[in-house]
């Protein structure tokens, strides 16, 4: 495993790192010794950053990783997120005592006294102007509740917003084969301001596995059935926001792509890592074989020139009018 700092929080944190939104919940049927097992294969392959919210199965996940702390001497980084309980996202709900109430649950969940990194959970963009707000996260930091605050968005402009606050340490934004804009908009200032970027969704909902066909189903209470045009939160979360067949066209093609001994996830993550804005990738898994898979790409040799030629090619040919604009 390969490491990278954090922003400016001095943290070296593995490249590939665990997101945990599978084994709490909007994934289809989990198995916590399952999903326990998957944690611990994490920790074996030198991961050391694990992201997680408040609301993945209610605070389920937090509680799996609070689980895994006491099971476990390795020291670790455990980030959150918090704004997502709100029964509707407006941004007159990101109050003094909501922040609190959200960070007051996540201590509880997480059985500890400070957490390591907060970030608020893709807010209403009109919160991205309220500087009342990170004022807040700024005394939540004093009071000793939070180490650091990042934020996680949907768009490019509202990473490039957040970032005009000083003491936003990380933002988390979706960046993947399907999903390049964060690159052209976004990463140069990111460096430029020290600040950590954490890829998210970075196999596209599992389309990026190669092991997604039309022939696949999906459980009702995965988003991969239920939010495909955003009916439930933002539709750019499922699939990076591309309709299914195409994404399904262009994966038969990037197949081809794949260096040899690897798999097509192992490149698409690796394809990531080629960024150096990027601090680390942070796909999902459920067993320890996906952990596993994923980890790999870190031993990756970085992909040729012409790999990412003929990847830019796709993109731009295929993905890039569909999706570009949005996000």
């Amino acid at each position: 495993m390969n490491y990278r700092t954090l922003g400016r929080t001095g943290w070296q944190v593995s490249e590939i790192s665990f997101g945990a939104w599978a084994i709490g919940g909007a994934w289809g049927q989990v198995d916590d010794k399952e999903s326990l097992a998957a944690l611990h294969a994490a920790l074996d392959g030198g991961v050391n950053f694990f992201d997680t919210a408040d609301v993945y199965g209610d605070g389920h996940s937090e509680r799996l990783l609070a689980r895994l702390k006491k099971q476990r001497k390795e020291k670790f980084h455990i980030a959150t997120k918090a704004g997502r309980r709100l029964a509707a996202q407006t941004p007159e709900g990101y109050t003094r005592k909501n922040l609190t109430a959200w960070v007051n649950r996540s201590l509880r969940n997480l059985n500890t006294d400070t957490i390591d990194l907060l970030q608020l959970h893709c807010p209403h963009t009109e919160v991205f102007y309220r500087p009342e707000v990170f004022g807040i996260l700024d005394d939540l930091v004093k009071d000793g509740k939070l180490r650091h605050y990042g934020v996680s968005v949907e768009k490019v402009e509202e990473a490039l917003k957040a970032i005009e606050y000083p003491n936003v340490q990380t933002v988390q934004i979706i960046f993947n084969l399907f999903r390049q804009r964060p690159a052209e908009r976004f990463f140069a200032e990111a460096q430029r301001r020290q600040v950590g970027i954490l890829a998210r969704v970075p196999l596209a909902s599992g389309l990026l596995s190669g092991k997604i066909s039309r022939a696949s189903t999906f459980a009702k209470d995965d988003h991969r059935n239920f939010n495909r045009h955003g009916e439930a939160f933002d539709r750019g979360e499922t699939f990076a926001g591309v309709d299914f067949e195409t994404g399904l066209r262009m994966v038969g093609q990037l197949k081809k792509l794949v260096p040899p001994g690897a798999s097509l996830a192992q490149m698409a993550l690796r394809w990531i890592l080629e960024f150096p804005a990027v601090t680390c990738a942070i796909p999902g898994a459920k067993r320890p074989a996906q952990v596993a898979e994923n980890l790999a790409a870190s031993e990756l040799k970085p992909l040729s020139p012409a790999t990412l030629k003929q990847i830019n090619a796709l993109y731009t040919r295929q993905i890039k009018p569909l999706v570009h604009h949005y996000w």
